[in-house]
């Protein structure tokens, strides 16, 4: 059993509304030159889930399940921040209330959080529906890896992950790995809220890696990567994350990651495992 400090965290509601989804009458432009239009961030998506793939959407930045915002940013920024992936959500108005799901990812920018929630709520919601979150996960530590920082991660989240202690390191079950080179926008950013995207415009490398089959709510291996923090290439350095939206057709985007633990050294080390992702942990 891996020790933490769960037993002090706070549990705290915070509460967010379905978003509906935006438009831009000027469209967005590829790392080709085109202009395009297409459905993006916001709304409910009906056939967009975790466990579905996330690659080759006629999309752009497309959020799975349901996307929730607090109207006013200040309290936003703490439903965002202070909920974790795994957290229990509940519908709180409207004709989905008292239905239960839980989050997701957190998407950066637009500052957006996802939320499961199975078929049947899914066709009882409606924008402006209000979502209350019973958050707890930030700060959470482990107690023998201080150099090890978790970020985002529920205590669910990190009971239901295939992780292993052995020789001081921990062993980490992940979907993919992910090499530090081809990450792109988001960094820089801090990472106890928001996302980083994985660059798929290199075929040789997303081919090399197999990332043309990553999964929304993959669990994944970022190598050479510095998310303690600020998102940084650090030479060694090791970050775990979510898969938490679709593929992108913009320069420098893609598949948006969330960070659950980073560590500046070698001591988290992948392990490939095919059911590490959100969908296998929670709901089959």
């Amino acid at each position: 059993m891996i020790k933490t400090n769960e037993n002090t965290l706070p549990i705290v509601s915070v509460q967010g509304m379905v978003v509906h989804p935006s438009f831009s009458k000027k469209g967005k432009m590829t790392v080709d030159g085109d202009v395009i239009f297409m459905p993006g961030t916001g709304g409910i998506t009906y056939n967009a889930k975790i466990g579905d793939i996330c690659v080759g959407w006629t999309a752009d930045h497309l959020e799975p399940g349901v996307t929730t915002r607090n109207p006013d940013d200040a309290r936003n920024d703490a439903y965002v921040c202070y909920s974790c992936i795994g957290n229990e959500a509940r519908v709180v108005s409207g004709d989905a209330k008292g239905r239960k799901g839980f989050v997701t990812g957190k998407h950066g920018g637009c500052e957006h959080l996802m939320i499961y929630f199975d078929d049947e709520t899914l066709e009882l919601l409606a924008p402006d529906d209000k979502i209350l979150v019973k958050s707890c996960g930030q700060g959470l530590s482990l107690t023998d890896h201080p150099e090890i920082i978790l970020r985002n991660m529920s205590p669910e989240l990190l009971k239901k992950m295939n992780i292993t202690e052995e020789n001081d390191k921990l062993k980490v079950g992940v979907a993919k790995i992910v090499p530090g080179c081809i990450m792109g926008s988001g960094l820089g950013s801090g990472s106890a809220s928001g996302d980083y995207d994985i660059t798929l415009f290199d075929k040789s490398i997303t081919e090399k890696y197999g990332l043309d089959k990553l999964r929304f709510g993959d669990i994944v291996c970022i190598l050479d990567a510095d998310t303690r923090y600020g998102r940084t290439y650090q030479t060694g350095a090791v970050t775990i994350g979510v898969v938490i939206h679709s593929d992108c057709m913009a320069a420098g985007h893609g598949p948006g990651v969330t960070t659950l633990m980073s560590c500046k050294t070698t001591l988290i080390e992948p392990v490939i495992d095919e059911k590490a992702n959100l969908a296998d942990m929670f709901i089959k």
